[in-house]
C-alpha cells in the first residue's frame, strides 16, 4: 500500500523512491510487525484474561506445566493480525504470491481459531475434531497448491530442486500439487506439535523465516540468482518482506511468550506459522532447505510418529513422552534448559541450510 503511495507521491518528490528499495521494505516491515505485536501485546492479555480464555494442562505430562493452567492462550491472533497489516504496507499488492502466503496464512490462522475457542471457550476437549481440521487444512492447502501450479510461468517453478547441485531440478508436473500440500499441511502440523513450551517455537519459527528471506530476495534478484546459481523467480523478493514481518510480529510475541509465558499463542498461531514458513519454501523452491533449517519442527514430528507407532505395534514407549521435548523435561530438564538448546539447534541448522546457497 505505502509502496504505490510512494510511486505516487515520486511524481511530486524523488525523496519517496527510497521506498522502492526492497531491502528498506524488508526493515520496515519487520519494524512495523514487531511494534504493532508490542502495542497489541498488553491490550489482548487483557482481554483473553478478561475472557477467562485459559489453556487448559494436561494431568498426565511434566508437574511443572500444572501452574500453566489458566494462562491466556489464541495471542497468535496478534501475530496474524500484524503480519497482515505490516504485509500490506510495505509489500506489493500487484504481486500474486503476497496474496497467496496471506491467503494460506490467515486460513490456517481460522482452522486454528475454530479449534481453540472451541477447547477454550465452549470448554470442549476435542476442539475442532481432527478429520475436519485436516478437511479444511488440506482444502486451503490444495487450493493453494493448484493455483501456484496454475500460473507457474516456467518449467523451474514445478520442478524439486537439490541444495549441493548447481543443475539439479527435478521435473514434478503434476505431482508438485501432492509435495505442495504436504509441505504446506506437514509444516504447520509440525510447528503446532512443537508449541508446547514458553517460546519454544516461536524463535525457530523467527530463525526459519529469516533464513527463508534470504532466499527469497536471492531467487527474486537475477543477479544474486545468477551468482548463487539458483533459479531466478520474478516476483519472489516481496516474499522477503511477508518473513520479515513473520521474524518481527514472532520477536515482538516472544516478549510477552518468554518463560514463563503471560500468553500462549495457541493453534490459531502454531497452525498460521507453520503454514506460512510452508508455502514460501514451496515458491521459492526450497523445499529440502525448509527440512533442514526447521529441523526441530522435523524431530517433533517424527518422535510423535514413532512413539505413536511404537505403542500400537508393540505396546512400548520409545520416549517418556511426545512430543521430544516433553522427554526431556520428564528426564529433568528444567524447561528453559529444553527451550534455549532447542533455540541453538536451529540456529546451527538454519546457518546450515544458508550454507546450500554456496556449497554447490
Amino acid at each position: 500500500m505505502l509502496l504505490h503511495l510512494a510511486n505516487f507521491l515520486s511524481q511530486y518528490q524523488s525523496v519517496f523512491q527510497v521506498v522502492n528499495y526492497l531491502t528498506l521494505r524488508v526493515i520496515l516491515s519487520a519494524l512495523t510487525s514487531l511494534m504493532l505485536c508490542l502495542w497489541l501485546g498488553p491490550w489482548m492479555i487483557r482481554r483473553l484474561v478478561e475472557g477467562q480464555i485459559g489453556q487448559s494442562v494436561r494431568d498426565d505430562g511434566p508437574q511443572s506445566h500444572l501452574s500453566k493452567a489458566g494462562t491466556p492462550t489464541m495471542g497468535g491472533a496478534m501475530i496474524i493480525l500484524a503480519i497482515a497489516i505490516s504485509t500490506l504496507l510495505w509489500g506489493d499488492l500487484t504481486n500474486l504470491y503476497v496474496w497467496v502466503v496471506l491467503g494460506v496464512t490467515i486460513g490456517f490462522g481460522a482452522i486454528g481459531w475454530v479449534d481453540d475457542y472451541r477447547k477454550v471457550v465452549e470448554k470442549n476437549p476435542r476442539g475442532l475434531p481432527a478429520r475436519w481440521k485436516y478437511f479444511w487444512q488440506s482444502v486451503v492447502g490444495l487450493g493453494a497448491a493448484v493455483l501456484l501450479y496454475l500460473t507457474a510461468s516456467t518449467p523451474v517453478e514445478t520442478s524439486l530442486l537439490v541444495p549441493l547441485f548447481k543443475e539439479v531440478a527435478l521435473p514434478l508436473g503434476v505431482f508438485y500439487i501432492v509435495l505442495t500440500y504436504f509441505v504446506i499441511v506437514g509444516s504447520s502440523n509440525a510447528v503446532n506439535l512443537t508449541d508446547g513450551l514458553d517460546g519454544l517455537a516461536i524463535m525457530p519459527t523467527v530463525l526459519v523465516a529469516m533464513g527463508l528471506s534470504v532466499f527469497a530476495y536471492a531467487s527474486g534478484n537475477t543477479v544474486f540468482a545468477e551468482y548463487l546459481h539458483i533459479p531466478f523467480i520474478a516476483g519472489t523478493g516481496e516474499l522477503a518482506v511477508f518473513c520479515a514481518t513473520i521474524a518481527g510480529a514472532g520477536l515482538g510475541f516472544l516478549w510477552f511468550n518468554t518463560y514463563p509465558a503471560q500468553v500462549f499463542m495457541g493453534d490459531v498461531g502454531a497452525l498460521a506459522l507453520g503454514a506460512a514458513l510452508g508455502v514460501v519454501a514451496v515458491i521459492v523452491r526450497q523445499e529440502i532447505v525448509l527440512f533442514i533449517m526447521g529441523g526441530i519442527f522435523v524431530m517433533e514430528t517424527i518422535s510423535v510418529i514413532l512413539q505413536v507407532g511404537s505403542y500400537k505395534l508393540t505396546g512400548r514407549r520409545i520416549f517418556r513422552m511426545a512430543p521430544l521435548h516433553h522427554h526431556y523435561e520428564l528426564k529433568g530438564w528444567p524447561e528453559p534448559r529444553v527451550i534455549v538448546r532447542f533455540w541453538i539447534i536451529t540456529v546451527v541448522l538454519v546457518l546450515l541450510g544458508l550454507a546450500t546457497l554456496k556449497i554447490r
